[in-house]
């Protein structure tokens, strides 16, 4: 290879093994690069992760796959790990948010660190094992385990749903949970209530559900029911709860958004797939795992200091949420005659 594009082996050394930069000219870097191509080059891996004491691996841990947003993390991931020939092992931990369990004998010498998204830094303890980076996605911002932290800007998501659904009229206004005890939908709650708590006459009462369709549906049919004015508007935690808000509302004869507005998070396949197609608040999934990656590959090479990446999100208007109806019934919950 050093003969075909007319350097030393050195500089082949250098330029294979990424240590080029302020020692060999760009020109003369990717004429070795051109040259890898040509004569059909593929690093040995195993033998570069033997030199190195790397296995180039890690570790992405998430709760559950309940839904199409971990798979995406995973994608984001993946494709970044690619690009610099690492490979990314996906680990749904049995325990949910709880304390994960370690899928290896010893995850130390099977892995260079681990992503972990949507829980605590705490519950990776046994994962991590001799002290592995850390890499927490949708997680406390503020938990000084993790080398480094991204997340969505959950409270502007929820800021935007509030402040779309005020906009529009609404002062009663129903908050469908997940009853999920993790730093996410902490935010989305103390958003949720500060924003409504800003305007006068404006009010929030809040039912839990675990993240289900059919607890979304009773969760919002409790709601819905309750002794007092109804709520003229389901701010739901995710597409899924508001999948099933949709439908309590259907069942009780009301119309979405004629009757009651319903607002989801996450902009998942299944919010155009409802009819009407639901207003929502899209998170990039796929940017959080890339940029997940990319700062566990920074931790590996050296950068040691904490760092936070906050990305943005956006609330996605469709036919879930319209005005409030002019004359909202109160009384025991049931639709107007």
């Amino acid at each position: 290879m050093a003969r075909h594009a007319g350097v030393s082996q050195a500089t082949v050394s250098l330029v294979l093994g990424d240590k080029w930069t302020g020692r060999v000219s760009p020109r003369t870097v990717e004429a070795v690069r051109t040259a890898a191509r040509e004569l059909g080059y593929r690093p040995n891996l195993a033998a570069r992760s033997l030199r190195l004491g790397r296995t180039r691996t890690a570790l992405l841990v998430v709760p559950a796959l309940t839904t199409e947003f971990f798979a995406r993390v995973y994608t984001g991931a993946t494709r970044v790990a690619a690009e610099g020939g690492f490979g990314v092992v996906l680990y749904p931990s049995p325990e949910g948010v709880g304390p994960a369990r370690d899928p290896f004998d010893s995850a130390r010498a099977s892995l260079d660190g681990v992503i972990a998204s949507s829980m605590a830094a705490d519950a990776l303890a046994a994962v991590r094992g001799g002290g592995l980076p850390l890499v927490m996605l949708d997680s406390a911002p503020d938990d000084k385990v993790a080398a480094a932290t991204v997340n969505l800007d959950i409270a502007d998501g929820m800021r935007q749903t509030a402040e779309h659904l005020l906009g529009l009229g609404h002062r009663r206004i129903a908050h469908v949970a997940a009853g999920v005890d993790t730093w996410t939908f902490r935010v989305r709650a103390r958003a949720l209530a500060a924003t409504v708590g800003a305007v006068p006459g404006a009010t929030v009462h809040t039912e839990t559900a675990p993240l289900t369709v059919d607890e979304g549906h009773r969760a919002a049919e409790r709601a819905l029911t309750r002794p007092g004015p109804r709520p003229t508007a389901l701010v739901c935690d995710d597409d899924i709860l508001a999948a099933g808000a949709c439908k309590a509302a259907r069942r009780l004869g009301l119309r979405v958004p004629d009757d009651v507005s319903v607002t989801g998070f996450d902009d998942l396949a299944l919010a155009t797939a409802v009819d009407p197609e639901l207003t929502t608040v899209r998170l990039p999934a796929e940017a959080v795992g890339a940029a997940g990656m990319r700062a566990l590959m920074a931790v590996l090479d050296g950068e040691t200091a904490h760092s936070d990446t906050t990305l943005p999100v956006e609330l996605v208007p469709r036919g879930s949420s319209g005005p409030p109806p002019r004359q909202a019934p109160s009384g025991d919950g049931c639709p107007p005659a």
